[in-house]
């Protein structure tokens, strides 16, 4: 197929029910657990995704003349600004009080999900990068159709993102932290490649956990069950309420996930007297671990860095991944193993002054992105070889 033959169609579906699931996944064309049919149906059938919560489905099915899935996109018409983890609202701010209308705008990525991972679904193309072109030519069509103020396309790869700000969407670096796998045979090997200090402190906190009677227990495939996501819920529901104020995920949504992809899950549920307290909600690739959410009952010292940090990688180490990505904020991951790297964003500002006012404030913030990594990097607890 040559870049001029038209026989690939675009268009909108609203439910994810309308793809048969064989077709999307080999679209997405990675273990990536959350670009499964599984995953983003999960939220849909759930209601957790849904015009009522501010997310109405917009995907982009890129379809051949024999009617066979070729590619395609998670997009979704938002009224708000919530569980993207990039951050626009002072762009939002700006441009309403200079008399525009930011809400509603299109966002393609993963809802509630900071994770990396493809947003231009080609792999059963021919002709994946043409595809990919296409794809990106029908963002910008849904965006100038629907009237929206933007797009904006989060934690694509980076070769997406370089494919994306090449076509005119404006480019945006973030920030998270990644554990690495150097071949280790447990964690005290892990331990032995940190400073004397940087290990001693792990070790105390880990010795702090087991002196408060904790135990823990990780879990996954036909090990899950229902009164462990009830519990996991409550943590979340508990620890959401107190710091962020805003639960994005139900029970139904939980129990579902545990039923369609059990083996891509792995929960780390802590005890005390035989009681659950606290849990940590991870879902694997073949090669990754992925730290999602965290839930406690009550304040227990060093517990999250045990139930996030040390059990990801115990698991990821007995598993043999090569990583773990513990997700944004929070430099006290460094001294815990997980060091800093870019993640990437891509935007479509439709209005010329916004455009203008955005793209200057991004040149700024990208400058500031890669000193603040550079400079965190000189802080890793590794030690110098």
């Amino acid at each position: 197929m040559s870049e001029s033959d038209s026989s690939y169609h675009a268009r909108i579906t609203h439910s994810l029910s309308d793809v048969p699931a064989a077709d999307w996944d080999a679209c997405a064309g990675t273990d990536n657990p959350f670009l499964t049919h599984a995953f983003l149906s999960a939220l849909e059938e759930s209601g957790c995704v849904s015009p009522e919560t501010g997310w109405q489905p917009f995907h982009i099915l890129l379809s051949d003349e024999d009617g066979r899935l070729q590619g395609a996109s998670p997009l979704y018409l938002k009224n708000h600004s919530f569980g993207e983890y990039v951050f626009d609202w002072g762009w939002a701010d700006a441009y309403e009080r200079a008399g525009g209308q930011y809400y509603p705008k299109l966002q393609c990525g993963v809802p509630f999900t900071p994770v990396t991972g493809p947003r231009l679904l080609t792999a059963t193309a021919e002709q994946p990068r043409y595809a990919q072109r296409l794809l990106i030519s029908a963002l910008s069509s849904v965006a100038e159709q629907t009237g929206v103020s933007s797009l904006h396309v989060t934690f694509p790869p980076h070769d997406e993102w370089e494919a994306l700000t090449s076509a005119g969407f404006l480019a945006r670096t973030g920030q998270q932290y990644h554990w690495y796998n150097q071949g280790y045979a447990d964690f005290d090997d892990f331990l032995e490649s940190l400073s004397s200090r940087k290990r001693k402190n792990i070790r105390k906190e880990r010795a702090r956990v087991r002196e408060s009677d904790i135990t823990l227990s990780t879990l996954t495939g036909d090990d899950l069950r229902s009164e462990h996501w009830e519990a996991f819920h409550r943590f979340y529901m508990n620890t959401t309420d107190r710091k962020w104020g805003q639960a994005y995920l139900s029970l139904e949504f939980f129990l579902q996930l545990s039923e369609s992809m059990s083996n891509r899950i792995v929960l780390v549920l802590a005890y005390q007297d035989d009681e659950p307290v606290a849990g940590a909600l991870n879902l694997r690739s073949d090669d990754c671990l992925y730290g999602r959410n965290w839930g406690c009952a009550a304040d227990f010292r060093f517990l999250h860095f045990e139930a996030c940090y040390y059990q990801a990688i115990d698991y990821a180490i007995a598993n043999g991944l090569a990583r773990v990505e513990a997700g944004a904020q929070g430099e006290h991951k460094i001294q815990r193993g997980y060091l800093p790297v870019e993640t990437y964003s891509a935007h479509l500002i439709r209005d010329p002054a916004l455009h203008d006012a955005v793209e200057n404030y991004l040149r700024r913030e990208r400058e500031m992105v890669r000193h603040t990594i550079d400079q965190l990097q000189l802080e890793s607890p590794y030690r110098k070889v």
